[in-house]
């Protein structure tokens, strides 16, 4: 969707929709100049616009949950290739593996 659609839907105006994304907190695709925001752009935003209007939350403390979204989201993607690296181990390696984890949660 496009800048006017995405401010649209969400209820937001052009200042605030351009801070968001100066801040990093959108990263829209950008295709001739024109921006366009995906499904992810739309959950970010109503993210932060929980934050911002129903918890009362800072720009600094938006800031820093955002960041803490896009480090889950990374460790959750290398979990996922970790997981598929264990899968395409021999069943012994698995079994060790996973032997050890729980070795660990023991401590």
């Amino acid at each position: 969707m496009d800048d006017l659609e995405f401010r649209l839907y969400l209820k937001i105006d052009v200042v605030q929709l351009d801070f968001w994304v100066e801040q990093g907190w959108l990263i829209p695709e950008t295709s001739s100049g024109a921006r366009q925001f995906r499904d992810v752009d739309v959950a970010r935003a109503r993210l932060i616009l929980d934050l911002m209007s129903n918890m009362g939350v800072n720009e600094a403390g938006v800031d820093v949950v955002m960041d803490l979204v896009d480090q889950l989201h990374g460790l959750r993607g290398t979990m996922g290739k970790l997981m598929t690296a264990i899968s395409r181990q021999e069943r012994d390696v698995q079994l060790r593996l996973f032997e050890s984890l729980e070795d660990i949660d023991r401590f």
